[in-house]
This record gives structure tokens, sequence and C-alpha cells, in this order.
């Protein structure tokens, strides 16, 4: 028995699929914002922005995230929050649209974006050999962030309980995290997201998300 996930075609339509790569982005947030306060997250969750990062040439836009929508669930939900049909977080709101303009300034910036790029492709070659959530992986996307993109001026402050970020291994998760949420970051923008959309077109963001299966 074939125990795959199977591949869902996503909506043709921009707003849809600019919906997908957004929850991506906050999940990201989500997911950094567990990690600092209780020291874990949804596992399903995690593995899926962790595979984003890795798999830098996915065969579709669908593969990015695994396939189906269910994987960006997490996500989902905190643009509900966004389009104001949820109580929104506000730390999390506060990491995700950082991402997002840490995604504005990494596409202004030639050298990091190839120096990402270069890093990733160790990366992956790494990961085919450990597996894209081994250790060894996290910790060099960790070191990626860490030796680009936390280098800008404008820097994520991720707040939480102080035990659990210095616990073992955590600052490498919490920055591939980041990592991760910038990648999708550059996939909204990719496929027409601007941030000044999210201001004035939140109802056409309503409709993409009821769009979803």
């Amino acid at each position: 028995m074939n125990n795959a996930t199977p591949i869902h075609r996503a909506p043709d339509d921009p707003a849809s699929r600019q919906a997908l790569a957004l929850a991506g982005v906050f999940q990201a947030a989500s997911v950094v914002d567990e990690l600092a306060r209780n020291g874990h997250a949804d596992q399903r969750a995690w593995e899926t922005l962790i595979k984003a990062t890795v798999d830098t040439n996915p065969e579709s836009f669908e593969a990015v995230y695994g396939g189906h929508p269910n994987n960006l669930r997490q996500g989902l939900e905190v643009l509900e929050a966004l389009t104001g049909r949820k109580q929104a977080s506000p730390v999390v709101m506060r990491y995700g649209f950082s991402m997002i303009l840490l995604m504005s300034k990494l596409r202004n910036n030639s050298d990091m974006l190839d120096e990402l790029g270069e890093s990733l492709d160790r990366v992956q070659h790494q990961a085919a050999h450990f597996g894209a959530t081994h250790e060894n992986v996290v910790s060099n996307l960790g070191e990626t962030y860490q030796q680009t993109l936390s280098t800008f001026k404008h820097r994520i402050v991720v707040q939480g309980d102080p035990t659990m970020l210095q616990s073992p291994m955590m600052p490498e998760r919490v920055r591939a995290t980041l990592l991760a949420g910038v990648r999708f970051a550059l996939l909204w923008h990719q496929q027409g997201g601007r941030r000044w959309k999210l201001i004035i077109q939140r109802r056409a963001l309503r409709r993409a998300l009821d769009n979803l299966p």
C-alpha cells in the first residue's frame, strides 16, 4: 500500500497561491513562538517548514508544502486572525511581518542571495544523507540564518522562556524556523504577494482562504 500523502493541486488563482505561501510565513511565526515559550511545536507544522527550506528545487508549487494544505493548517489559522475573523497573537504577527521585511531586504542584496543559495545547496546534499530534520541539517540551517539574515540591521528578537531558549538545539531550531519563514515569504512574493495588499485586500484573502480545501 502506498502511504504517501496525495498531491492536491493548488488553486490556479494567484490569491489562493499567495494565501498558501503566506500561511507558510505565519506558520513559521507560530512555531517560533511555540518553541520559545514551550520548548516544542506541532511536529507536522515543524517538518513542513524544514522540508520546504531544504528542498531548493521543488517539482511544483504544491510540493513546497508537501502537497496538501493541511500541512499549513497552523499558518492558515493565523491568517484567519490576520483577516479579523479570529483573535490575533501580537507576538506571532510581529514575527510574521518581520520575516516579510527580511525577505524584502534579502531580495535587494544579491551577494547574500548567492551566499544563501550556496549554503542551502550544501544543506540539501546533507539532508539527502541524514534526512531533512536531522540535527546536523537543522544546525546548518540555523547557522545559515545566523550568517546571513541575522546580519541585517533589522533583526528578529525572539521572546520566550529563557530556559527553553537556552536548551540544547533550541537556538538552532528557532533560527532554522525563521529561515523557513523567509523562504515562504520569497515564495509569497514570487506569487505576486505584496505588503500593501495585506492592508487593503483583506477581503480577497478571506475569499482565498474560503476556497482552499
